[in-house]
């Protein structure tokens, strides 16, 4: 039996009607404030004359010039400058406008908060944050005059209606925040302003995309972003199962990159953003075909909606230039969310790794002197994007017992284990190395665990058991993760077993929060202590 998971849907079952029903976000303003980062009417950045030589290039040519900037992190450092500039002008406004009065900490803290809150969500709600936005200094000083001006008149009516008993000290006040805060992200927002302008002069903001599918409709969206796009996309090239011979002659000048079986391999080796599938809706069987092998990726999805006669409501579509996209899939987490995330992981696991050093240095030493051998026990596992890298854990097995390719798991009373590691393992304390796996980036403190390369279910492959199985590696993998939180840890002798892990995996991706990483790590003490599933 294998079985395929996409998104909790089988992918068989899809219909493009029932797929675009799929797709109307849940909460518009933040779908499209996401998708919005490749929305700048620039233009699409050629390859070199070198680059379109189809024939002697190997794929994957670099984008031209200087180093890319990823659109999500610049994005994320405007969003960061507002969540700060707006408590600190205030803060500062407060502190010049109160020499000779005082004001109460609940009241200064309750208006910082509010003002914030406020003004974050009126930018928010006027795209601000994007990069078409980002370009437009006029469009950005007068959204940010909108912002601080509602957020501080909401703040003063509600202060005022509180019973505040020094207006005079309220007037000053919010007129220098007002002030303070507007010119400071006046300031900004002409930093940030230029450094767009000049980065997509420079093509350094465009996202390394491919096209799938070489027909009529392939030429026609690419036309059509060349034309309306500018400076969104730097296209790598085409996949098609049809042979050049049999392409429109236009499509020439973009490399024929291999065909559809070829896009996993070379979407992971050269690190594509964005993949668009030009191929018409009425060719449903074909798209479903392709969109099972997609899914898988790390890259955002689009489906090309150009020609299309199917109408549907307008904020189900996204749009690069002005040619339509129907979303299919997302990366599970923005480079901001990711860098966020790695942020908190390094300085966490730092933490730990001092606030537990007694205990590591206790258990490397019981490890030493109850049996021969190193004390750390390596092996190889899949990583994010499929990637391989060595996990470290302390070492639980006879040194000549060991299996590092995991040809044979690890199972109750299993007599390859020594009495110490007998316990480390039962209590996850084996675990406790994977923290300098998080500090060197091969980890994330949560996420999907990694699995060893020759991992087996029922004595079969991971990846042959259940279709989809390398979607898990969407995301960094983690020292705990969902799954394991939930009960499913221990060996995997049953086809049930990984596929309820993998079910949660992907569960997890698909629902990725902050939020959800905290609760994780909150459960994992719980899951360590009273789990039955881990020797």
């Amino acid at each position: 039996m294998r079985t395929g998971i996409v998104g909790g849907v089988n992918i068989s079952s899809w219909s493009i009607m029932g797929l675009a029903d799929r797709l109307t976000p849940q909460n518009p303003a933040s779908r499209s404030n996401r998708e919005s980062w490749s929305y700048p009417a620039f233009h699409v950045a050629d390859l070199s004359a070198a680059s379109r030589c189809a024939a002697q290039e190997p794929p994957g040519v670099p984008a031209p010039g200087a180093e890319r900037i990823s659109q999500p992190m610049l994005v994320g450092a405007l969003h960061l400058f507002d969540a700060l500039n707006f408590p600190a002008s205030g803060l500062l406004a407060y502190l010049s406008a109160s020499r000779t009065a005082s004001l109460d900490g609940v009241w200064l803290w309750t208006g910082l908060i509010m003002a914030t809150l406020i003004g974050l969500a009126v930018l928010q709600a006027r795209y601000c944050y994007t990069i078409r936005a980002m370009g437009s200094f006029g469009r950005q000083a007068v959204s940010l005059a909108l912002a601080f001006g509602l957020a501080l008149a909401l703040w003063s009516a509600a202060a005022i209606q509180a019973g505040f008993s020094e207006p005079e000290l309220l007037r000053g006040w919010t007129v220098l925040w007002f002030a303070g805060g507007w010119m400071t992200g006046c300031g900004a927002r002409a930093v940030f302003a230029g450094a767009v302008v000049l980065w997509t002069r420079q093509g350094r903001l465009a996202r390394r995309t491919v096209v799938v599918g070489g027909g009529a409709h392939a030429l026609e969206t690419i036309r059509r972003l060349e034309k309306s796009g500018k400076g969104a996309l730097q296209i790598l090239g085409v996949f098609d199962d049809r042979n050049r011979a049999r392409l429109p002659e236009d499509i020439g000048r973009y490399r024929l990159l291999g065909a559809f079986d070829d896009l996993d391999a070379f979407c992971r080796d050269e690190k594509v953003d964005l993949l668009i599938v030009a191929i018409p809706l009425s060719a449903e069987a074909r798209l479903l075909q392709i969109l099972g092998k997609l899914w898988v990726l790390p890259v955002d999805v689009r489906i090309s909606a150009l020609g299309t006669k199917l109408t549907l409501r307008d904020r189900v579509y996204h749009h690069i230039g002005d040619v339509p996209f129907l979303p299919v899939f997302d990366k599970p987490i923005s480079d901001w969310g990711n860098a966020l995330k790695a942020m908190f992981d390094a300085l966490v696991a730092l933490a730990l790794i001092v606030a537990l050093s007694p205990l590591l240095a206790l258990i490397a030493l019981g490890v030493k002197l109850t049996s021969p051998g190193p004390i750390i026990f390596r092996q190889v596992r899949y990583g994010f994007n499929n990637e391989r890298f060595e996990v470290f854990k302390f070492r639980s097995m006879y040194d000549n017992l060991c299996d590092p390719t995991a040809e044979r798991q690890v199972t109750r009373h299993d007599s390859r284990v020594t009495p110490l590691g007998a316990f480390i393992r039962r209590t996850s304390l084996d675990e406790l190395p994977q923290l300098f796996n998080v500090l060197r980036g091969d980890l994330s403190l949560v996420g999907p665990r990694p699995h060893a390369i020759r991992g087996k279910a029922a004595g079969r492959a991971y990846e042959q058991v259940v279709d989809g199985y390398f979607a898990r590696h969407r995301v960094r993998p983690g020292v705990t993760g969902w799954a394991q939180v939930n009960g499913w840890r221990g060996e995997t002798d049953t086809i049930e077993k990984i596929e309820q892990r993998v079910a949660y995996d992907l569960q997890y991706i698909e629902n990725w929060s902050v939020w959800l990483d905290l609760k994780i790590l909150a459960m994992t003490p719980f899951a360590v202590l009273f789990g039955k599933n881990a020797f």
